[in-house]
């Protein structure tokens, strides 16, 4: 065990379910977008023909108001928006109860122009189209002082919010914020006002600024986006990270959310964050900004989006984060259960799980974020269709070859059975494995894309009739349309893993051991060993069927709780298993 434990309990093991706001359910269609409120985002066109995208449409078929417009499919697929908001997400904690999850992340859902929602105009209030009252929020905005915190009002969406907050509470699920400290929108309260004022505006030292308007020297007005993007202005750092101005208002944002009523109890508040591109911000801003999270609540969570190619050791050493969205995990899982151009060997898998679990202290494993895709990846599904196309691990590579606009040999269509086989088969293993399993919305439901937009659909909801995609990305019919609707054999499939998992401790919380990784026969069994919990693991990633002989010193009886029960008889401390090709088997003591 290690000396200090810094990860907070109630996030070892725990599911994860990631949500994008604006995607997930339309929950109130009269706090809808408008065009006013796309001014700012890209493509930066907010003139009509535009409406609110009807939830159920075929994804690639232009609309009548898109086809009036005129441009291409990719133009049009970043000016739609859907109506999800935050009374959507009300209206289906029950769902996510029903599956099984244990804790929410919500991707940006502060105030912003775009769809996706990382360039906030604030940190402050939550975007009024997620709220019931557009318009009346957008009065009480305008009264404040933004870097006054004292002036800041509370919203009809932040009230709607704190309910949500509230309600995901009483039925047991955390809820954490995305956290997107390095940059802004254009249209943000303060850069607005340095774009205006230029060196008379008092923020105009918040920000990374190139040039000034300067018509003697023939400048003019230019700032730094992050990774070059004008749509996202950074904020200016030394080196301590982030400079005075902003990282005060991002600390007095910080704790509006985490204990709302400001009366010390956090229990009202968020139970953590997920820092966007913490990579881009210097190591000491994220030990000051920690130090002051959990003096506010000391059980929040706080887990990186990094580049996963870098070191992340730095990052997980107790002094800055609790985790990181896991892509090493959503690698090796790619390059032994799904690909086969680029696949490795059980012996292989096994070395790159363990050098994952040594980078940081021991703990931190059971509290990585596991997930086999989200927001800006190709969706699982998808990765079954196109899991040749490019390697994986090669991240910057990897994502322009899974999206369509950039590599026509993207694949865009429905999986087949025997891709779902390969999509189920990673998924047994994601959730018997150490660590906090994530999924992205709508996986459970049976959803593919290909990588941004394309993994960004609207929630396919068992309620709603969806048009079937009869379009590719090209603009050309489909040879056979993909119907389109909720899949309950897959619901069902995570259901079932999910209620597996929260009924054994060894498999939420316990300790993590490799039994076999035979190299010939694709074969790989793990143990799960909690104090008074067992849980054995074993999957045939092969394509033959197999009986193996896996080493168990305890137990002389197990049953398969995966396969209906199968009860397995121990003999001189070896378990016969026997398993089809892509079939895994989960098998825990005989009372």
């Amino acid at each position: 065990m290690d000396a200090v434990q810094f990860v907070p309990e109630w996030a070892r093991g725990i599911v994860w379910y990631q949500i994008f706001p604006e995607r997930f359910r339309n929950g109130d269609p009269a706090n809808d977008p408008t065009p006013a409120s796309l001014l700012g985002a890209w493509p930066h066109d907010a003139g009509e023909p535009w409406q609110v995208h009807p939830w159920t449409a075929d994804w690639y078929a232009p609309q009548a108001y898109e086809q009036a417009k005129g441009g291409s499919i990719w133009f049009h697929l970043q000016r739609r928006r859907y109506g999800g908001d935050v009374q959507g997400i009300l209206d289906s904690l029950d769902y996510l109860v029903d599956l099984g999850v244990g804790a929410v992340y919500l991707n940006p859902v502060f105030d912003s122009p775009s769809a996706h929602k990382y360039d906030g105009r604030t940190y402050h209030h939550i975007d009024v189209h997620f709220g019931p009252d557009p318009q009346g929020d957008r009065m009480l905005i305008a009264t404040e002082s933004p870097a006054d915190p004292t002036t800041w009002t509370w919203t009809a969406a932040d009230r709607l919010m704190l309910r949500l907050m509230d309600e995901a509470h009483r039925r047991g699920l955390r809820i954490i914020f995305d956290g997107v400290w390095n940059h802004v929108s254009l249209d943000s309260w303060a850069f607005r006002d340095v774009a205006e004022r230029q060196q008379a505006s008092p923020y105009a030292n918040w920000f990374k600024i190139k040039s000034w308007d300067d018509p003697a020297a023939g400048t003019t007005f230019t700032h730094q986006g992050w990774f070059d993007v004008p749509e996202l202005p950074e904020w200016r750092q030394d080196e301590n990270g982030i400079v005075a101005g902003p990282r005060d208002y991002i600390f007095a944002a910080t704790r509006r959310w985490m204990d709302p009523d400001g009366d010390g109890d956090p229990r009202d508040g968020i139970d953590g964050w997920r820092l966007d591109v913490a990579f881009c911000i210097e190591h000491p801003f994220w030990k000051a900004w920690r130090r002051y999270v959990r003096s506010i609540n000391p059980e929040a969570y706080l887990v990186a989006e990094t580049d996963p190619l870098i070191d992340q050791r730095p990052f997980l050493q107790g002094d800055e984060f609790d985790a990181v969205m896991n892509y090493g995990f959503t690698f090796a899982v790619s390059e032994f259960f799904i690909t086969r151009k680029f696949r490795i060997a059980a012996t292989e898998f096994d070395r790159r799980l363990r050098e994952l679990r040594d980078i940081a202290p021991a703990q931190v494993a059971h509290v990585m974020q596991n997930l086999l895709g989200s927001h800006d990846t190709t969706r699982l599904a998808s990765h079954t269709v196109n899991a040749d196309i490019h390697p994986y691990r090669t991240w910057g590579e990897f994502h322009r070859h899974s999206m369509p606009q950039y590599t026509p040999a993207c694949v865009t269509r429905k999986p087949t059975d025997a891709e779902r086989v390969l999509q189920k088969l990673a998924i047994l293993f994601q959730m018997t494995y150490i660590g906090a399993p994530m999924i992205y919305y709508g996986d459970e439901a049976g959803m593919w894309g290909a990588n941004d937009p394309c993994c960004r659909k609207p929630m396919v909801w068992p309620h709603l009739d969806y048009e079937p995609e009869t379009m590719g990305p090209e603009g050309l019919p489909r040879p056979e349309p993909d119907e389109v609707a909720f899949d309950r054999d897959m619901f069902a499939y995570y259901q079932k893993l999910i209620a597996i998992r929260r009924s054994s401790d060894a498999l939420q919380r316990g300790e993590y051991r490799t039994l076999l990784a035979d190299d010939d026969r694709r074969l790989f069994a793990f143990m799960r060993e909690a104090p008074r919990d067992l849980a054995l693991v074993a999957i045939n990633a092969g394509d033959s069927a197999c009986t193996f002989e896996l080493p168990v010193a305890a137990r002389d009886r197990w049953i398969d709780v995966w396969n209906g029960g199968h009860t397995y008889t121990v003999g001189n401390g070896r378990l016969t298993v026997e398993l089809p090709s892509q079939a895994g088997a989960i098998l825990r003591p005989a009372a």
